[in-house]
């Protein structure tokens, strides 16, 4: 990655992994994939969101990292992943699987989280076999099913059909975001983290975002104005937790108190007073002591009850 593409320094700039690979999807996409950690630890898989990268989760990298071997992969067309024509949940879901395959082990179980649409990733590929072939546990980070449009918070109106159509317009736009600017970082800081941002995490969200091709963008953008993974979501079996920000305008918190009510197994549910939409920036520690919590608890013991069976 090049500077322009994430901060250089301080706790939200991308570790160097231990090794790097490329992951080859269904339709011959190639996924940027890094590996932090060491071999035999106990793993977790991360998947970003909409116009993000890898470097999104430098944070949890570089707390997981210690003791865990972190997966983390660059969706299609971003971070140093090539674009691909075809975007769509099925990808995402296809994308997942090839990740999956190409870092664990047969029958190795694994804590997966998303962020936004890193979690309608998860969502997406929740009926898939290598899902559930490696699926321990799973965390939903600032992210929904569907409606995505309609209950997003962006424009500053009541709800209904001129505000998602004003929205559809916004969040959709071929307009290229430019350089990093102060009024940059004050609409990004806006429209997707809480008001008490720092402006290092500021700054580090708006280098990844900003990174993002237009054409990339705008692809992805169609893809979830359309989104119902609503039947997805009651496929989701594995213990899944959820985390939101409580002035999370993307996707509100609507969004995760229906995925509460909809999975079949919700083991914990966090909604962070003040925060928005970016929770593993806003939140660094909290969502990787989640992870770690899922860890501990589906992960360690299923190790445990393999070892018993031997």
């Amino acid at each position: 990655m090049s500077r322009l593409m994430h901060v250089a320094s301080g706790p939200y700039a991308p570790p160097v992994p231990a090794r790097e690979l490329t992951a080859v999807s269904a339709d011959g996409a190639r996924l940027h994939v890094e590996v932090h950690g060491a071999d035999g630890a106990p793993a977790v898989v991360l998947s970003h969101g909409w116009s993000c990268s890898t470097a999104f989760w430098a944070a949890q990298i570089r707390d997981l990292a210690a003791d865990h071997r972190v997966i983390a992969y660059d969706q299609r067309g971003h971070g140093r992943s090539p674009a691909n024509p075809v975007c769509s949940a099925d990808a995402l879901a296809d994308d997942l699987e090839a990740v999956l395959a190409a870092t664990l082990a047969p029958g190795e179980k694994a804590v997966l989280a998303g962020h936004s649409m890193g979690g309608m990733t998860l969502m997406a590929a929740a009926g898939r076999d290598r899902f559930r072939e490696h699926a321990g546990a799973v965390l939903l980070c600032s992210t929904g099913s569907s409606r995505l449009v309609a209950e997003s918070l962006v424009v500053p109106m009541r709800a209904g059909r001129s505000r998602t159509w004003l929205t559809r317009k916004v969040l959709g736009s071929r307009a290229p975001l430019g350089p990093v600017t102060p009024v940059a970082r004050r609409i990004l800081k806006y429209a997707t983290m809480g008001p008490g941002s720092a402006p290092g995490m500021v700054e580090a969200c708006a280098r990844i975002v900003h990174a993002c091709p237009r054409k990339v963008r705008y692809a992805w953008s169609h893809v979830l104005d359309t989104l119902d993974l609503d039947h997805r979501v009651r496929e989701l079996s594995v213990p899944a937790a959820v985390v939101v920000g409580t002035a999370d305008r993307m996707t509100p918190v609507v969004h995760a108190r229906s995925l509460v009510a909809a999975l079949p197994n919700c083991v914990g549910s966090t909604e962070l007073p003040g925060l928005g939409h970016m929770t593993p920036v806003e939140a660094p520690a909290l969502v990787a002591t989640r992870i770690r919590e899922l860890v501990s608890t589906y992960i360690g013991s299923q190790r445990i009850q393999q070892k018993e069976g031997a």
